[in-house]
């Protein structure tokens, strides 16, 4: 669950913090890029992030893990991934409080699911959510939900580590069992365009939150 933020900036105006979430290769990419451009055009400040950030120290580690360049202990890389969440905290509420719209494609749900998909004995989804309690909490969470069999015949699927369609038929269940009441599931097996008219109804939505003062939430505290 998600907590409020400071009560005394419940009524002032902020960006909003728009996340895309879902398995490998369901159009995260696709449709946060196509968010981006379309809230652009509507003048609306927005950016779009993605996590892992690789381009950070941390980043670059976690990004050789996942191209299977390298071998780091479970538990490890998990945090690995939480801290470079946790690194670019500051960065996120800076732009959230000064009116910037956040779209950002994964995040701190990615983290748990995949990590309590690996069913690792000690590593259940309440170990992989703690390192992640009290980061900024999304307004909006869509879940674009495809069947892994779907996901694996679309281009590039396989080039990384956990594109594997038993670990992502694990990974779904997991992001079922961590759905809150930020979270707008879509199909996202149907047509871009279906899909993304969908994304702009929520994220605008979202976003009008926000301007009337919808105050900041954290998560799982």
């Amino acid at each position: 669950m998600a907590s409020n933020g400071n009560s005394s900036t419940a009524h002032k105006p902020r960006g909003s913090f728009i996340l895309f979430e879902g398995g490998d290769r369901c159009g995260k990419t696709t449709q946060s890029e196509n968010l981006v451009k379309h809230l652009s055009s509507k003048g609306v400040d927005v950016a779009l992030w993605k996590f892992p950030d690789r381009q950070t120290a941390i980043g670059q580690m976690i990004n050789a893990y996942l191209q299977g360049k390298t071998e780091t202990d479970d538990a490890a890389v998990h945090l690995l991934f939480s801290a470079n969440r946790w690194e670019k905290r500051e960065s996120m509420l800076a732009a959230l409080s000064a009116g910037q719209t956040l779209v950002v494609d994964r995040y701190a749900y990615s983290g748990a699911a995949f990590t309590a998909a690996k069913g690792i004995p000690g590593l259940d989804l309440e170990w992989c959510k703690a390192p992640d309690k009290g980061l900024p909490a999304p307004d909006a969470t869509i879940y674009l939900s495809m069947m892994p069999e779907a996901a694996a015949k679309r281009g590039g699927y396989g080039s990384e580590r956990y594109e594997k369609e038993e670990m992502q038929r694990s990974v779904a269940q997991r992001f079922q069992d961590l759905r809150d009441a930020t979270w707008h599931t879509l199909d996202a097996a149907r047509s871009i365009e279906a899909v993304g008219s969908d994304v702009t109804r929520i994220a605008e939505a979202a976003i009008e939150a926000c301007q009337e003062g919808k105050p900041l939430e954290h998560l799982w505290l």
